[in-house]
């Protein structure tokens, strides 16, 4: 069945969803946390960055939140996509995030930042410094380094490629063996401090590898898989989580660089990141919410005005597809958007970040029906996503009156 776009207040009257920024779920858009506490209670605050990309950010992040520490959140901008904050440089001079105030002290580098922490609020289960943890912190780091000598750097031949595959792997299984060590999913007895050092860059790992080595690392390894399915049953993580889509991309800025294999599963995995579907990628597993398209809605209800002028197209162009696409996603009514369209609404799927803009499967139906409406336009994709810098999602083109 074909449709008229609904306008924006008939869209607007199909979505109900908020959440409580301040003392409900983990979200990407608060600024103050509270978790029932009195605003005067708050001694600490989270410097991170505005997309939620930055893996230190997110370590220091989900600790706060598992442990309901009040803070505040104050977000600046990372090199590779933005001109940092005078005001931050002046703060921190080397830039670099995350960075915390406690009790008026400044302090920088994620474990530090862990470790000062634990001083004062207690550990989460067991210390940074605890003997049961520093030996998993030392495999985290070197499972970090085999990631990086596979990804990040070009190979002059096939032998070199599967040396450095067979390394990461390799770790990959002592990784696999730490975990059964235990009787549960996590890396100790109960979920700690070590699975939030885990945690950012094994989700990077998930990610990138399957998008540019064909490699699953979820699907691939059955302990690793179990505490993938044990970290989503925590509505902490659940709120800092990404996809694969973001990483994918958000990361050869961050990294230098990611290397593609040539292998032919990564030409389908690709295609499935990039184009669709989304449903059933391996970035994610816990059953759908009721609300996904609701919240989607919702965002992009809140901030079209600003989506609309920072895509390339037209104005008038782009509000009409773009309302096609969120009349499609509501009511399931095919609406053939504007000739012309495809490129400005693959635009969009294309720097939907989680979880920054939504969580995962919200902008998964976002997406499909960005795409499929696209699909009624042409089959033209939008402008390429930089690789050496992502100052296409310059947070100052989005608050920009």
């Amino acid at each position: 069945m074909t449709a008229t776009p609904l306008s924006w207040p008939e869209l607007e009257a199909l979505t109900d969803f908020q959440i409580d920024t301040v003392n409900g779920l983990t979200n990407a858009q608060a600024q103050l946390r509270l978790f029932g506490h009195a605003e005067s209670d708050v001694r600490v605050t989270l410097y991170r960055d505005n997309h939620a990309w930055c893996p230190y950010c997110q370590k220091v992040w989900l600790w706060l939140e598992e442990k309901q520490i009040p803070y505040r959140i104050k977000k600046v901008t990372m090199f590779c996509y933005g001109k940092k904050e005078s005001w931050y440089q002046r703060m921190v001079p080397s830039g670099m995030l995350p960075a915390l105030d406690l009790d008026g002290r400044i302090i920088t580098e994620s474990d530090d930042i862990l470790i000062a922490l634990e001083r004062v609020f207690g550990p989460l289960v067991k210390g940074m410094e605890d003997p049961a943890a520093l030996p998993l912190r030392r495999l985290e780091r070197l499972l970090f380094r085999a990631w990086c000598a596979w990804l990040c750097y070009p190979v002059r031949s096939t032998r070199e490629e599967q040396r450095n595959r067979e390394q990461f792997t390799g770790v990959v299984d002592r990784v696999e063996e730490a975990l059964g060590k235990t009787p549960g999913p996590y890396f100790l007895e109960d979920f700690s401090v070590v699975d939030v050092v885990f945690t950012p860059y094994i989700e990077r790992m998930n990610a990138s590898l399957y998008y540019y080595k064909g490699y699953s690392l979820r699907e691939d390894n059955p302990r690793l898989s179990a505490w993938f399915d044990a970290m989503e049953s925590r509505l902490t993580y659940r709120g800092t989580q990404s996809d694969f889509h973001t990483h994918a991309h958000d990361l050869p800025p961050q990294m230098g660089g990611c290397y593609e294999n040539g292998e032919p599963q990564i030409l389908l995995n690709k295609a499935r990141v990039d184009s669709g579907p989304w449903a059933g990628l391996p970035d994610v597993t816990y059953p759908e919410p009721e609300n996904s398209r609701a919240e989607a809605l919702q965002r992009v209800i809140k901030h079209h005005a600003n989506i609309i002028r920072v895509n390339p197209a037209d104005d008038n162009l782009f509000d009409e597809a773009l309302r096609c696409a969120l009349t499609y996603m509501m009511t399931g009514e095919s609406c053939p958007p504007p000739t012309g369209s495809d490129v400005a609404l693959r635009y969009l799927r294309d720097r939907i970040s989680v979880p920054r803009d939504m969580s995962i499967y919200a902008a998964k139906r976002l997406r499909q029906a960005l795409e499929e409406t696209a699909a009624l336009a042409g089959d033209r994709q939008g402008p390429p996503i930089p690789t050496r810098h992502r100052r296409d999602q310059d947070p100052a083109n989005f608050v920009r009156i």
